[in-house]
């Protein structure tokens, strides 16, 4: 089976109404029967590929048991992952003993047929290496580091049963009564992933015949729905274990079979036993230590809930401080995950947000144009890249900023800044769409809290208007909020997929201020026209497993018309904060040496990325612009995750032809398959910005995301009215059309003790192809169907 994040999903502790413990698992632990997501199963396109400095380990394979019966082992983590491969165990729910077979499958074996550390590179990851697992024949030792992914590694078994399992946190409480009922739903294997990137390019090429012909929500839902062969082979094993049709419903996302059960016909079922366990907070739950399917339904089936997660968020003291335990996953860079990385995007320490420069004296801007070295204002943008003004607004048109709490803007500074720049939308707000209880909070003031929402309205509310923008509000004061989060109120089928490790929970039992008391936003959003988010995670922040999925999600939404960009990072081939990778811990460095440290989602193929740019100093608007290398370097680089899109692979390799890099592998990933960034870039230096009351310089990557995204919203405005729809994922049309793009040829992103990248003609990972020339753009996009 190919594992994904997926497999964190759904929670051991589901509780039927009936149950004598219904009502006793609170703190976050979901009772809902929720959506499901549509992401099941790992992309098999693009594929995965591992840098040379990560471990190399082969994925376990589950052998035959004497009944026929696959196995499916609680998961413990390990941030070390070992050459060696070990087989799952040979068991039989009737033997007396596992027997442990060390033996490398055939179909696991590094293509390389090396093992150990390298020669990984240029192959898809295996099921343990995306998930940053491996098997381990030690009990969990802390309930984050118990029954992650239920694939994973394993668990002691005598008499033929699995033995309750005891952690430090996780206690054994006693034997599940057999007449209690339980949820059971069983996530069916998606179809279709394998054709995704086809699929996208059919809508997204121009030159294909069905450029612009966006899928509806159904239409996507259907096409990477489980297979009627996978349904039905379920439902015929159901149906000799005693669980009759009827009893039988499927989700609406058509991802899940869902049915209630007896205890002692889920243990049936799936030859196991389930046991209460208490939290050291006296939170109960409900899980087994393994269970098993047969063999010929393992193709059919991502997991079963609820079994052995032990995903139970038990809710303690914002206030104080976040106690750091044992990572339980492993990045691709290869060091372990912390977890709630990703809920600390919108943070004043995540390092994605925009620098600030010196103060400024706005009556010193009179003469915009003329000052636009030192001085960026929306005018200033419309002169680089030959755009008007909006004159029009399009009821179908849409544009949106996502920005995560405790990130908000101030409508004072909004007011201020359109006071000079845009003085019919004084006292002008953006339509909200609050998610998980996000608002714009005025508790938290001051640069490190308004810079970035005061940034990308100012100027995605001036460029486009009279069009209105949508606000995404993210996440409330407490938990905060990660990417998935958003998408989850996008899409109701991804929010059953998300991890409780790294995503935020609701209900959240706390009372603490700002928190959000209702439950999770999954579904009930609309994806606007285009989406620019100026904030983004280092590639190795996270693992790859829980990164595929979420770029599954965008292409997904790219296939129904929507526009993704994302700011490409601010530190050069170094990542947020300026941090490198150390070649030999795999840790984090200080930046001054070590690998290059790419950006995610920006490695994502079904994204675009945008880079950073500046005008020379003392040069005028109408001259060639440079990379940006003042207070911030362009982010750029290639991933160590994703493979190199097909649209993508003409301009790279030439790339790498016609100005081979002085670096090799031991810097970065040098192999010519894998995904490079950005695709495109804008001015990111010198914006004039109203913050907390008054004028500030502000420099970014946050800045250029929202004024691209602008001019897409322009050009939609345009097609819209003649009758056509959005543009939609728009890389193909870039790199197909590189000459509607003023080329960047100067400056570079250097970082990690080098000089990074160059910018050179053509497309580099630097600037990707170039800023927008509007009106060469326009014509292409407008000359399509």
């Amino acid at each position: 089976m190919f594992l994904t994040d997926d497999y964190y999903s759904a929670a051991g502790v589901h509780v039927h109404p009936t149950s004598t413990y219904y009502g006793q698992n609170r703190g976050g632990i979901s009772i809902d029967r929720g959506e499901d997501s549509l992401g099941k199963q790992a992309p098999s396109s693009p594929q995965s590929f591992l840098h040379p400095f990560v471990n190399d380990a082969s994925a376990p394979s589950a052998n035959s048991s004497p009944n026929n019966y696959g196995v499916f082992p609680a998961g413990v983590p390990s941030s070390e992952m070992s050459g060696e491969s070990i087989a799952t165990p040979e068991l039989s729910p009737n033997s007396e003993s596992s027997q442990i077979n060390r033996s490398r499958p055939e179909s696991s074996k590094v293509q390389s047929g090396e093992t150990g550390r390298g020669k990984a590179l240029g192959r898809a990851l295996t099921p343990i290496e995306a998930n940053g697992m491996r098997p381990n024949l030690e009990l969990p030792q802390d309930d984050e580091n118990s029954g992650r992914n239920h694939v994973m590694s394993w668990m002691s078994y005598e008499s033929g049963a699995a033995g309750p399992i005891t952690t430090t946190r996780w206690q054994y409480h006693e034997k599940l009564q057999s007449s209690e009922v339980l949820p059971i739903k069983i996530a069916l294997t998606q179809s279709n992933l394998d054709k995704a990137e086809e699929f996208l390019m059919d809508v997204s090429h121009p030159e294909s015949p069905n450029f612009g012909k966006h899928w509806s929500h159904e239409e996507i839902a259907n096409k990477f729905a489980p297979s009627p062969d996978s349904v039905e082979a379920v439902k015929s094993w159901l149906a000799e274990s005693g669980i009759a049709p009827e009893r039988i419903s499927r989700s609406q996302s058509l991802g899940w079979l869902k049915f209630d059960a007896t205890v002692a016909e889920a243990e049936n079922l799936l030859k196991t036993e389930y046991h209460v366990y208490k939290h050291s907070t006296g939170k109960p739950h409900f899980a087994c230590s393994s269970y098993h399917i047969p063999k010929h339904i393992t193709p059919h089936v991502d997991f079963i809930t609820p079994t052995v997660h032990f995903d139970a968020k038990i809710p303690q003291a914002v206030a104080q401080p976040v106690e750091k335990r044992a990572p339980t996953t492993t990045a691709a860079a290869g060091h372990p995950v912390e977890t709630k990385a990703a809920l600390g995007i919108g943070a004043p320490s995540s390092g994605s947000l925009p620098k600030k420069g010196a103060q400024i004296n706005i009556k010193g801007l009179i003469d915009e144009l003329k000052n636009c070295n030192q001085f960026i204002t929306p005018n200033c943008l419309r002169a680089l890249y030959l755009f008007p003004p909006g004159v029009t607004a399009n009821p179908q048109n849409s544009y949106g900023i996502v920005e995560y709490t405790p990130q908000a803007y101030l409508q004072g500074d909004l007011d201020l800044f359109f006071a000079n720049f845009s003085k019919n939308q004084v006292q002008r707000t953006p339509i909200l769409a609050s998610i998980n209880g996000g608002f714009p909070q005025t508790t938290l003031q001051g640069f490190q809290y308004n810079g970035e929402s005061d940034l990308d309205l100012e100027y995605a509310m001036t460029l486009i208007n009279p069009q209105k923008t949508t606000l995404y509000q993210v996440g409330d004061l407490v938990q905060g909020a990660s990417f998935n989060d958003f998408l989850d109120a996008l899409d109701a089928s991804y929010c059953a997929g998300d991890d409780p490790f790294q995503d935020a929970t609701y209900p959240y039992n706390t009372t603490e201020e700002g928190a959000y008391q209702g439950p999770k936003n999954c579904g009930g959003f609309a994806a606007t026209k285009v989406i620019s988010t100026s904030y983004g995670y280092n590639e190795a922040d996270l693992t790859a497993a829980y990164e595929q999925r979420q770029c599954m999600e965008y292409m997904k939404l790219g296939l129904g018309g929507t526009s993704f960009l994302f700011s490409s990072g601010d530190n050069g081939v170094a990542g947020n904060r300026g941090v490198c990778i150390d070649p030999v811990t795999k840790e984090y460095n200080d930046g001054s040496s070590g690998l290059f440290n790419p950006g995610f989602p920006s490695g994502c193929p079904y994204i675009t990325s945008v880079g950073a740019t500046q005008i020379v100093p003392g040069a005028s608007v109408t001259q060639p612009e440079k990379a940006c290398e003042t207070v911030i370097y362009s982010g750029g680089g290639f991933s160590n995750v994703f493979a190199l899109p097909s649209y993508q692979s003409t301009a790279v390799k030439s790339w790498f032809t016609n100005n081979p890099p002085p670096y090799g592998a031991e810097r970065f990933n040098n192999s010519q398959q894998t995904r490079g960034f950005p695709d495109i870039s804008a001015n990111g230096a010198n914006y004039v910005v109203a913050v907390t009351g008054q004028f500030a310089k502000v420099y970014g990557t946050s800045a250029s995301s929202p004024v691209v995204g602008a001019i897409l919203t322009l050009i939609n405005e345009a097609r819209l009215y003649a009758g056509k729809g959005p543009v939609g994922f728009i890389n193909p049309m870039l790199y197909a059309n590189p000459d509607a793009l003023n080329d960047i040829t100067q400056g570079g992103n250097q970082g990690c003790g080098t000089p990074g990248f160059t910018a050179v003609p053509g497309w580099d990972p630097v600037t990707g192809l170039g800023t927008p020339n509007f009106p060469k753009l326009f014509a292409k996009f407008l000359a399509l169907p």
